[in-house]
């Protein structure tokens, strides 16, 4: 397959590599190892996804439930925090973040989240804890001083409406930690995302930092089911929708497939699958970073496939290719460095 002509983002600058839970497709997620990995990868952003512990601390964990990414639940002693919850809308079981203490939360160790498709992650299973907001943005800020070049965070608010309902608000701690940190402007290399909508319309009366808006591929947000409305994500994929999103957010993530780019009845990847996605983004004033880029077979269109393993590698960097055609300006990728490596290429061929 052939990739479209390049064309300019919305700035006319570089597209950003967002490190998605750090270089994820290397350590498990969510871990100063993977952090510090993607860093040295070259990564623009690295991306945190934060939940609430009982007392109040953000820590990096991709769901509030903790027994897919932490070894909570081979403690005995801990069998008897297992619970049910109903969590926007889906009744888990589980070991849950704002059940524990901080002190309690940092004597788990990290474990790989899909080990059948990384098995190689898996060999680092209890090794590394758990670690805070400050925790990675001291780990920013000290490389930031050794490499002499500016690291950007990428945070998302999980369950915010959730977190909000049993007393765990999660925008006033965030925005303290980050202005205590000094990230208060506009051009601070940080965003923050969140898949709900009132999340970040309050964060917007509270910080100058830049927002951006998660669109999933089907469904509505959660606060907005919450209030028994009927918006959805479709809906605010539109023209209109996109426009209303500029009022509060400067960016869209969107899922990738069939946002931005579409895939065949066969599930493969053509030239011509381009939608007006990014063009209408852009006129609505907003920055495009889809998500999630991996490069396991699993995670790839059928024609980019190296075998039928779903766990091998396959050709992300010509995904990642047909999307920079598209004229996004970023992405969120677990395999930093493959990434930086198509990044920087095509834009230097979009120089010529």
């Amino acid at each position: 397959m052939h990739a479209l002509e390049p064309t300019s983002n919305r700035l006319g600058r570089m597209p950003i590599v967002i490190a998605h839970r750090g270089a994820s497709g290397y350590a498990p997620e969510h871990t100063l190892p993977a952090y510090l990995i993607a860093i040295e990868q070259g990564a623009d952003f690295i991306e945190l996804d934060l939940v609430m512990t009982q007392d109040g601390h953000l820590i990096a964990r991709h769901d509030n439930e903790l027994s897919r990414t932490t070894d909570v639940a081979a403690r005995p002693e801990l069998a008897a925090r297992r619970t049910t919850k109903s969590i926007d809308g889906e009744t888990l079981q589980g070991w849950f973040s704002e059940d524990f203490t901080l002190a309690e939360i940092q004597r788990l160790r990290a474990i790989e989240r899909i080990p059948t498709l990384r098995p190689a992650n898996a060999r680092f299973n209890g090794m590394f804890h758990i670690p805070t907001l400050e925790e990675v943005i001291r780990l920013v800020l000290s490389a930031e001083t050794s490499m002499g070049k500016r690291i950007g965070l990428y945070l998302e608010t999980k369950h915010p409406t959730y977190c909000r309902a049993i007393g765990l608000g999660m925008e006033v701690p965030l925005v303290t930690i980050l202005d205590r940190y000094g990230y208060r402007e506009r051009d601070d290399p940080v965003y923050i995302q969140s898949f709900e909508i009132g999340n970040l319309r309050a964060l917007r009366r509270m910080t100058r930092l830049r927002l951006l808006q998660l669109l999933g591929g089907s469904g509505q947000p959660c606060d907005v089911a919450v209030q028994g409305a009927h918006l959805t994500y479709r809906s605010m994929a539109t023209t209109e929708g996109l426009k209303t999103i500029a009022d509060y957010a400067d960016g869209v993530g969107p899922e990738k497939y069939p946002c931005v780019l579409q895939t065949d009845e066969a599930g493969a990847l053509a030239p011509c699958s381009k939608t007006s996605f990014v063009e209408r983004a852009h006129a609505a004033g907003l920055v495009v970073h889809p998500y999630t880029f991996r490069a396991e077979n699993e995670f790839l269109p059928a024609n980019l496939k190296s075998s039928t393993e779903k766990s091998d590698r396959g050709d992300l960097a010509e995904e990642l290719r047909a999307f920079l055609a598209s004229g996004i300006d970023g992405f969120f990728v677990d395999h930093p460095d493959i990434g930086v490596t198509v990044r920087d290429r095509y834009s230097k061929l979009r120089r010529r």
